[in-house]
This record gives C-alpha cells, sequence and structure tokens, in this order.
C-alpha cells in the first residue's frame, strides 16, 4: 500500500524552526519528485517546495525563499523540509505528495499544480505563535 507519513510540526515561537518529515512506504521515493504543501485555515492549499527525483533540483515558493530546505534521503525514502525563521504567516497544515509522472522535474508553475501530485500525506500542524 503507497503511503506518505507526514511528522515533525508543532507548535514554534517566531524565528524559531521546525524539521518536517515525509516518510513514504510501499513504493520507492527515488523516481519521484516530491512536493510540500499547506493549508491555513480558510485559504486554499498552496505549493511551498518541490525536489526533484533525477537531478535533486528544487523550487520554492517565493514566500518560503531563503529560509526553508527540502532535501532527500533515498537511502531512508524520505524527504525533509527544514523551515527556518519561521514567522505566523507560516502556520498551516503541512502536507507532501508525490509527484504523478517518474522522474518529473519541479518548476515553480506545476508547485502551483496541486493536480499533478499524488498520494498525499494526512498532514502535519505548524503553529508559529508567541
Amino acid at each position: 500500500q503507497v503511503q506518505l507519513v507526514e511528522s515533525g510540526g508543532g507548535l514554534v515561537q517566531p524565528g524559531g524552526s521546525l524539521r518536517l518529515s515525509c516518510s513514504a512506504s510501499g513504493f520507492t521515493l527515488d523516481y519521484y519528485a516530491i512536493g510540500w504543501f499547506r493549508q491555513a485555515p480558510g485559504k486554499e492549499r498552496e505549493g511551498v517546495s518541490c525536489i526533484s527525483s533525477s537531478d535533486g533540483s528544487t523550487v520554492y515558493a517565493d514566500s518560503v525563499k531563503g529560509r526553508f530546505t527540502i532535501s532527500r534521503d533515498n537511502a531512508k525514502n524520505t524527504v525533509h523540509l527544514q523551515m527556518n525563521s519561521l514567522k505566523p504567516e507560516d502556520t498551516a497544515v503541512y502536507y507532501c505528495a508525490t509527484s504523478l509522472s517518474i522522474h518529473y522535474v519541479c518548476s515553480d508553475y506545476g508547485l502551483r499544480q496541486n493536480s499533478w501530485y499524488t498520494d498525499w500525506g494526512q498532514g502535519t500542524q505548524v503553529t508559529v505563535s508567541s
């Protein structure tokens, strides 16, 4: 059974850091791009970051550039999202998902297309508040 599980969320003060993990079971992440998305209350789900499978290239939403870093550990079948300098507006449920296509190369345009991703995890809550 294909499954993605997010972990690492929590409550953090503004300026703090969190490291999210997206662990896969039932398939190998190596061949797929992995995207991180988030959804705040009353807002649409938005793409945060994506890491390609073939060349490891990465894409970030403008709102997180310079603060978030995505990485993959194929040996552990896991993708991480390191989030630094967190702001209250980063508060949301964070989800990971795989690309529909194997060897998909991430792009700014693709990060805005939720329908290009599948096997969504259940999400992990990130709350940034003092």
